[in-house]
């Protein structure tokens, strides 16, 4: 892509934590996601022409977006003076649990890598859309930038030094996402969280997490299904969403192989092994969220196995 002018790519939408994994795993999906244009200019300055599908919330300031700060760090990290246009299509709600940030921060750090020809590795990108969350949030957490970049299901296994592994993920794998019109924000989800949890506990909490990874790695469903349960976070944050638990049974009853609130919520997943299960499981949510009088969006996708793409 070096010789073109301009450049358009997808990036898609997270689940962090899946369940058990609080902070250190995360998967991809192939529906909501972000799509970013770039364009070449003959300034040394980078600009956001325009925003979509934001409502207008997000800042136009190129110092202050996460879809620019990785391309402004990019820049500077390798010494390139180039001026960049840069039109962000927003397919996703803000504050949905799904990675919103994430998504456009790995877009701009993979279209201007791929626009310029430098053909960084996963690796070498990670650090600059990792800035991008460093600016939506406070924290440069890889939870969603890592999967939204490499793909499939991730896990974050350091920061001191940053280590993420790949996990080996089944293929057939669908993910039912259900964002409900509820607003719940991550700094009432962090606080909701218990500052120490007994030994019982974390033995708990450890086993599934080692059981949800062995899983994915065997491709056992069983195995998956029986470790996605999180003792930790989601009884804790569980009354943050109204009908959690009833929305989650609901997945359950309809066929899931576990179910569980996405990234700090709003949004509740849930994986299954076909496509015809995960339209009915995401039905199913839908519907027990309006029972109790809350509308909401559902995607349904398959695992996404290849993260970003530049597009036709």
């Amino acid at each position: 892509m070096a010789g073109s002018d301009s450049i358009r790519v997808f990036a898609p939408a997270t689940v962090a934590n899946v369940t058990c994994g609080f902070d250190v795993l995360g998967f991809a999906v192939n529906n909501p996601g972000d799509e970013i244009v770039l364009r070449k200019t003959n300034t040394d300055k980078i600009v956001i022409k325009a925003i979509h599908g934001d409502g207008g919330r997000l800042t136009l300031d190129p110092n202050f977006n996460t879809v620019s700060i990785p391309v402004i760090k990019y820049l500077e990290k390798y010494g390139i003076k180039q001026g960049l246009e840069i039109e962000l299509f927003k397919h996703m709600p803000l504050g949905s649990g799904l990675g919103s940030s994430a998504a456009s921060s790995v877009a701009g750090v993979f279209a201007v890598d791929k626009l310029l020809g430098l053909n960084k590795t996963v690796e070498e990108m990670l650090p600059f859309a990792m800035e991008g969350e460093l600016i939506a949030c406070g924290a440069a957490h890889a939870d969603n930038v890592a999967p939204c970049l490499y793909g499939g299901f991730v896990l974050v296994r350091s920061y001191n030094p940053l280590e993420i592994v790949r996990i080996n993920t089944p293929q057939g794998m669908y993910c039912s996402l259900v964002h409900p019109h509820v607003e719940v924000q991550t700094k009432d989800a962090r606080n909701a969280l218990p500052k120490e949890i007994s030994l019982g506990t974390a033995v708990t909490q450890w086993g599934n997490v080692a059981g949800l990874v062995v899983g994915l790695m065997k491709s056992d469903f069983g195995l998956i299904g029986r470790s996605m349960q999180d003792v930790v976070a989601e009884p804790a944050r569980a009354g943050l969403i109204p009908g959690f638990y009833s929305v989650k049974e609901s997945a359950l009853n309809a066929g899931a192989i576990g179910a569980g609130i996405s990234g700090s919520g709003p949004s509740i997943f849930a994986l299954s092994d076909s496509l015809d299960k995960a339209n009915k499981i995401a039905e199913a949510m839908a519907a027990a969220f309006s029972k109790i009088g809350i509308g909401s969006e559902t995607y349904v996708s398959e695992v996404n196995h290849q993260g970003p793409v530049v597009m036709g």
